[in-house]
């Protein structure tokens, strides 16, 4: 049995007696004071050359808490919903991260600028790799455990990632596409068994050195990189850096999350999406907050409101279709045992959900609006008057504005493009660019304004009102899903000749994927409800399974995949899926 970690225990400490062991004094090195951090958010002072979250934050948290001066709750709060859990001081973090690096640049033999694809639950190592990619200067690629063997070939392949971490669940996926994927090198297991050609993470942990210099790295420096969906192509690969997850988070965890040492933050987010970088480490770190995390595989309402009334939990973070799940519950039977301040974001938030919520809590949801390019964006925060529906106003350092198609701002309540100013800078907060796809990159940029690429208006109060996407992307969940992935997973099949992809309303979800098949004509005679049975399933082992078209939750639901004779199209050919969504959704 592992006595290293991260074994689940009944113990709150089961790794104390490992830290004692092989922890050795690490003094921070010299860090700006946490005032200089809300300057340079502001934008107020300059960006240091210089930034590493690892030491310049949490190893000085870490001597803050050495000294008695720091927070008092652990820095990572875990359990496992079986009565399992984990709890971390800042120094123990500090010590097992270390340790995880010493695993990244000796066995796993990466180097600084090298690229690991990381497909893990929400399990300690996570969070403990994220903090050692760090330390090493190795660039980080966070992928969903959803993912497909064909999936995770297209990330390893393009991302030139030279090494991969999973679990037992995904390890035949990854060894069934290897010949495929010249550039990974190294195959890295979080398992108690072994499996060949494997490295095992709990077992190099044993001996790992817990003394590791964490390097020293540039605020420009790429830190991660996020896959997301877009309306046509495969997923583009957002690169993000030391400056702007880091520096950039400062202000979100200070003002839109609320957060100081003395808070529990519980972010829901899956460990894929960047959410989870701002929520559950960078924001919550950065104040000296405690993260708590569930391993719940998938949000389960009920659990999520048992575990609100046992725990702690001061803030939670998570997506409205949540929100939407736990408000069908009687919430004025549970007495939440220190739950304060709720945040919501990654999909529109609905007025009646926020009514809901305030009514039966007396808590009020704040709402954030965001991309995986940028970070925060607009934000309701403590202090603000709750407009329902509305997003909240720029959160700092943006300027946000209305913006027509040459780039001109436009009046309140003019119906256009959300845009940034940058004014020829792109602010520190943003991703570098779109790796391999400068093209990409330029089309986000319009005069002075960056283009979100969401239509939304402006009230004569600043406040922004989302009006919907301006491409075909589908936001369900929270999840972001480009259409050209399904149509593409349904053209596999013999049965599909032509293939349109779009939202459709759901009252859980949000969105779900609605499509528009043509079949091919030795298929016409089949029975529609098996076949459309059939590409689901088709659908779900070709692509992640979130992306699947399926049925929306309503009496009178229309099909999740519905057979048509043609799809409209446009004079060069184009399908035109906004005709179809339109029709889907009754305007």
């Amino acid at each position: 049995a592992m006595k290293t970690l991260p074994r689940v225990s009944r113990s709150p400490w089961s790794i104390q007696t490992l830290c004692r062991i092989f922890h050795q004094s690490h003094k921070a090195s010299a860090t700006l004071p946490f005032s200089d951090y809300e300057a340079i958010g502001r934008c107020q002072q300059e960006v240091p050359e210089y930034f590493n979250f690892a030491s310049d934050v949490l190893d000085k948290w870490s001597q803050i808490e050495k000294e008695r001066q720091g927070p008092s709750n652990p820095a990572l709060w875990w359990i496992d919903g079986k009565g399992g859990e984990i709890k971390w001081s800042f120094e123990e973090l500090g010590c097992l991260s270390r340790k995880v690096a010493s695993v990244l640049s000796g066995p796993c033999s990466l180097q600084r600028g090298d690229r690991v694809l990381v497909i893990l639950p929400r399990i300690p190592e996570w969070w403990l790799l994220t903090v050692a990619c760090m330390r090493t200067g190795v660039t980080i690629i966070p992928g969903t455990t959803q993912l497909t063997a064909r999936d995770i070939c297209y990330r390893l392949v393009v991302s030139k990632a030279k090494c991969l971490v999973t679990t037992d669940l995904l390890a035949p996926a990854v060894d069934s596409v290897v010949p495929k994927c010249q550039f990974l090198q190294t195959k890295l297991l979080v398992s108690d068994s072994s499996r060949a050609e494997w490295l095992n993470l709990r077992d190099l942990l044993k001996a790992a050195p817990s003394v590791h210099d964490c390097v020293k790295t540039k605020s420009q420096d790429p830190t991660a990189i996020y896959f997301t969906s877009g309306a046509t192509g495969s997923p583009k690969m957002v690169e993000h850096t030391y400056g702007s997850l880091g520096l950039g988070s400062f202000l979100c965890g200070r003002y839109w999350m609320a957060l100081s040492a003395s808070d529990i933050m519980w972010n829901t987010s899956d460990t894929a999406w960047v959410k989870a970088a701002f929520g559950s480490v960078f924001g919550p770190w950065f104040q000296g907050a405690c993260v708590f995390v569930h391993a719940m595989p998938h949000f389960d309402s009920g659990a999520a409101l048992e575990t609100l009334c046992r725990y702690p939990v001061t803030t939670l973070c998570s997506s409205p279709t949540a929100y939407r799940m736990l408000v069908q519950h009687n919430l004025t039977r549970c007495a939440f045992k220190a739950l304060k301040h709720c945040l919501a974001a990654g999909e529109p938030l609905n007025p009646q959900v926020l009514a809901q919520w305030q009514r039966q809590t007396g808590l009020t949801i704040y709402e954030g609006y965001g991309q995986t390019e940028t970070g925060i964006i607009c934000a309701n925060m403590k202090g603000m008057k709750i407009k329902p529906g509305s997003l909240g106003k720029a959160a700092p350092p943006h300027t946000v504005q209305i913006v027509d198609e040459s780039g001109s701002a436009l009046p309140p309540g003019t119906e256009g493009d959300i845009a940034i100013q940058v004014d020829g800078r792109q602010p520190f907060t943003f991703f570098t660019r779109y790796l391999g796809d400068p093209g990409k990159t330029a089309s986000t940029v319009r005069g002075n304004f960056y283009i979100t690429g969401d239509r939304g208006s402006m009230d004569e109060d600043r406040y922004i009102w989302f009006m919907g996407r301006s491409d075909d992307v589908i936001i369900s969940s929270g999840y972001r899903i480009g259409p050209f992935e399904i149509e593409s997973a349904l053209l596999e099949h013999p049965a599909v000749l032509e293939a349109a992809a779009v939202s459709s309303p759901d009252p859980i979800r949000g969105e779900v994927v609605k499509a528009f098949v043509v079949l091919s004509p030795s298929f016409k005679s089949q029975d529609p409800k098996k076949l459309a049975s059939e590409l689901q399933e088709h659908v779900k082992k070709v692509t992640a399974p979130y992306k699947y078209p399926r049925k929306a939750r309503k009496p009178k639901s229309k099909t999740s995949i519905e057979f048509v004779q043609q799809l409209p199209k446009n004079i060069a050919g184009k399908i035109r899926r906004n005709e179809l969504r339109k029709k889907e959704w009754g305007h």
